[in-house]
């Protein structure tokens, strides 16, 4: 991996695991339905002029029903989950428990296909679960009223992503749109998909320039800029090794919290993120040394 390429993947790192610090300044302002409809439709908005600049078409003539499956499970309904449990956990907590989803992803996957998990994924399987207990059991923050009622609600967020994955890759509605089109379809999609949840919870108030700003950084920076480092990075090193954000995310959310709104990290925290980054990496077969390999064999 080169330097401009390694510099965006930490910048990719950094913009979603800040998306978890935005989230637990602009939810208690705004409220979960209206602080995610303000984070797709901006990305949405912002995504539009790119397509127009580079003449990308949507398409929704035939692609309509493809951007709504997947709007739904990879924005709209994850999104409202996690603005709903960033009322209660803290941004390090949030940013952990979403590095469960390639876990999602492949049980998913085996229950879809009819496959058997490997003894690999199993065990992976084992050390994601035990990192969740020890964070969820050890975790002060999950002692507060509806904690963990909002615990459950970032693994079936997660458990959103894990179905969006497999309806990517298997879907035959799925297959031969570009990632670009597929966040821009998708995010719109989200937009109007979120807006029958806005009259079940109360219009926000006048919010202060801080928490206006968090939403604005996650639309523009944590949604829409986001994905489009993500492309790049898909196109420049490959879809697999592009993953090794999910190890980095983390890192930056526990960082932030702890640098910006005074989270504490104990020893748990440290520890069940370890057990789940470690699972997740079994289970989606990450292996720095293999990734090293390839490259080395790619440039000799």
């Amino acid at each position: 991996m080169n330097t401009a390429s390694t510099l965006r993947l930490l910048a990719l790192a950094a913009l979603w695991g800040a998306s978890f610090l935005f989230m637990r300044i602009g939810a208690p302002a705004f409220g979960p339905a209206w602080l995610m409809e303000a984070r797709v439709g901006l990305a949405a908005l912002f995504l539009a002029g790119i397509a127009l600049a580079l003449r990308r078409p949507l398409r929704l003539r035939e692609r309509r029903a493809h951007y709504l499956v997947l709007g739904f499970f990879n924005s709209a309904l994850p999104f409202l989950l996690y603005g709903f449990a960033a009322r209660t956990l803290p941004a390090s907590l949030l940013s952990v428990l979403n590095a469960t989803a390639p876990i999602w992803g492949a049980v998913i996957g085996a229950l879809w296909t009819r496959t058997a998990l490997s003894p690999r994924t199993l065990v992976g399987l084992a050390l994601g679960i035990s990192g969740v207990a020890l964070l969820v059991g050890l975790d002060t923050a999950v002692l507060h009223p509806g904690a963990a009622l909002s615990v459950l609600a970032c693994l079936g967020a997660t458990c959103c992503y894990g179905i969006a994955s497999v309806y990517a890759r298997t879907a035959p509605r799925a297959q031969g749109v570009d990632p670009f089109s597929n966040t821009h379809g998708s995010m719109w999609a989200a937009t109007l998909l979120l807006v029958p949840a806005l009259p079940f919870f109360p219009a926000p108030a006048p919010a202060a320039p801080g928490a206006l700003a968090a939403v604005l950084a996650l639309g523009v920076l944590c949604t829409a800029v986001a994905y489009l480092l993500y492309f790049r990075l898909i196109a420049d090193i490959g879809a697999t090794r592009s993953l090794t954000v999910t190890f980095l995310i983390p890192v930056f959310g526990m960082l932030f919290g702890h640098l910006f709104l005074g989270e504490p990290l104990g020893w748990h925290t440290a520890a069940g993120a370890a057990l789940v980054l470690a699972g997740t990496a079994l289970v989606t077969g990450f292996s720095p040394a293999g990734l090293l390999a390839r490259k080395e064999t790619a440039h000799g």
